[in-house]
């Protein structure tokens, strides 16, 4: 199935997908990081962020999707199909582990781009340098497996076309201040790096 290049809307949405992970984990985190870029980037971005499922050809009509969760994460042939011609055609995907994904996510992607390795991301890469600097790369906002926070990255033609955060845990910082009960100043951060992940791909994301 042939598919016209992505819409330039700034819509975003949360990616369903099957294996009885928790993609439904942080159910206030996009909405929250939507609201946070409109006024700090001044952009317009729905902050009542839609569902949409790997294998549906909804996908399509949003730049961006977010992935979260933590555990089992599984692709069917025509999901890993529908999913790698959404990126190819210029769309992104945004993959937070949430505790325990990595060990799913890291061959479901592999499903998707066989022919792709994800790389680390360097503290110079320019999603650290948008509108805030994260000089030292992700900020880290939930203690896991007392790792330090890595951003990894898939690139198609020298597009950035997936960014995987790991033991960094970007949507809980998103989510209501109730919810983790994390000081302000570690909330802000996620926010930030947020913000800038979301200013890279709708303002910066040409060839990098």
């Amino acid at each position: 199935m042939a598919f016209s290049p992505l819409p330039p809307t700034n819509s975003i949405a949360l990616l369903k997908y099957n294996g009885g992970g928790d993609w439904y984990a942080n159910p206030t985190s996009l909405p929250n990081l939507a609201e946070f870029c409109n006024k700090q980037l001044d952009i317009n971005i729905n902050t009542d962020p839609p569902t949409v499922e790997v294998g549906s050809p909804d996908i399509f009509n949003y730049p961006f999707i977010h992935m979260t969760g933590h555990g089992n994460v599984v692709f069917s042939a025509e999901e890993a199909q529908n999913l790698r011609t959404y990126l190819i055609a210029g769309g992104f995907l945004h993959v937070d582990d949430n505790f325990g994904m990595d060990p799913y996510i890291r061959p479901a992607l592999k499903k998707v781009f066989p022919e792709l390795d994800l790389i680390e991301l360097p503290f110079s890469h320019p999603i650290f340098h948008q509108r805030y600097d994260f000089k030292n790369g992700l900020p880290k906002i939930h203690e896991h497996d007392n790792k330090p926070p890595q951003a990894f990255g898939l690139f198609w033609e020298g597009r950035l076309v997936c960014l995987y955060t790991y033991e960094c845990d970007l949507g809980d910082g998103w989510e209501d201040a109730d919810v983790h009960k994390d000081p302000e100043e570690v909330r802000l951060k996620a926010l930030q790096m947020g913000a800038n992940i979301i200013q890279f791909v709708f303002m910066d994301n040409t060839s990098k």
